[in-house]
């Protein structure tokens, strides 16, 4: 607001100092738009089950201007999923084509065996129009995007849970799963739970309390982008 009213007041000055005007308008100017168009990207993480797909349901339902970028997978496609609403299913060799070719801003194997990737260009696009960006990460997608995105234009929420029993009963409910995978799960359990000191947010995920969870979020985001939230 300080450099409209400044630019506004410039006419004055330009009569006496008409170069000096030009520079200095054409200054304020650039800077202006830059900042109205700078966009921001908030990733989502936390242990699978925490309800981060609860939550990107929620911001989608109430905020059709967000841009939910889809990510890839070389997991199977659970039965209530749909190609292309949350995530591209594709196979290991098309993943790792992708790699090669650099299409992605972040990837990583989790659970030990699968292969999750965002793509680069939709949010790099979408930043630079100026748009609110969501997306779910892990804590290695967290720190590559850290290193192409500027923090000013980065916000990292962490969802918690209490504890592994009350993980462990949201995951089966979810889908039946083999004692194997659900070891492999309590491995990737520990080692995700260590990631919250690197996130700008923490925010409990109780079991039962979803309104309350969307709600915690919501504050989040109203921090971070007032009125336009």
């Amino acid at each position: 607001m300080l450099k409209i009213s400044f630019f506004v007041r410039l006419p004055s000055v330009s009569r006496l100092f008409p170069l000096v005007s030009e520079w200095i308008n054409t200054y304020y100017t650039i800077n202006f738009n830059k900042s109205t168009m700078q966009g921001k990207l908030f990733l989502i993480l936390g242990p699978s089950g925490s309800g981060k797909g609860t939550v990107l349901r929620g911001l989608r339902d109430q905020h059709a201007d967000f841009v939910f970028p889809r990510s890839c997978t070389t997991r199977a496609r659970r039965p209530n999923e749909r190609e292309g609403e949350v995530y591209h299913f594709i196979s290991k060799d098309e993943f790792e084509r992708r790699i090669e070719a650099g299409d992605f801003l972040e990837w990583a194997i989790v659970h030990q065996n699968h292969y999750y990737g965002t793509l680069k260009a939709p949010i790099l696009n979408a930043l630079a129009e100026g748009k609110t960006v969501i997306r779910e990460v892990d804590v290695q997608g967290l720190r590559s995007i850290r290193d192409l995105v500027s923090k000013d234009e980065l916000v990292s929420i962490f969802l918690s849970v209490p504890d592994w029993d009350t993980l462990q009963r949201r995951i089966l409910k979810r889908s039946e799963m083999s004692i194997e995978e659900m070891e492999r799960r309590y491995v990737s359990y520990l080692k995700e739970m260590t990631w919250k000191p690197e996130c700008d947010y923490v925010i409990e995920s109780i079991e039962g309390e979803t309104e309350k969870l969307l709600n915690d979020v919501g504050k989040v985001f109203k921090a971070e982008l007032g009125d336009a939230f």
